[in-house]
């Protein structure tokens, strides 16, 4: 399965990427997986991607939760929370 994955925000800043494309493993089908997968990408990846940490995630667009499945070709986005004042 063949992905695009964005980051937005601090975790932008914090993994230094913008963007990547990727090209994942049979075992990974959800967004929780995929979160897995990308701890193993980078050293300090792990800790930004641990289950534990919060984020969020879409699929074209589309707020999802790590029980969704990844479409291939799909664009994923992963942000911070948002917080207001």
């Amino acid at each position: 399965m063949h992905i695009q994955v964005k980051f937005f925000a601090s975790l932008r800043e914090k993994l230094g990427v913008s963007q990547m494309s990727l090209d994942l493993p049979h075992e990974v089908k959800t967004i929780g997986d995929l979160r897995l997968e990308l701890a193993k990408y980078s050293p300090g990846w792990d800790e930004i991607f641990a289950p534990q940490q919060n984020m969020r995630a879409a699929q074209h667009q589309v707020m999802v939760e790590s029980t969704t499945l990844l479409e291939d070709g799909a664009e994923i986005a992963f942000f911070p929370p948002v917080t207001g004042g």
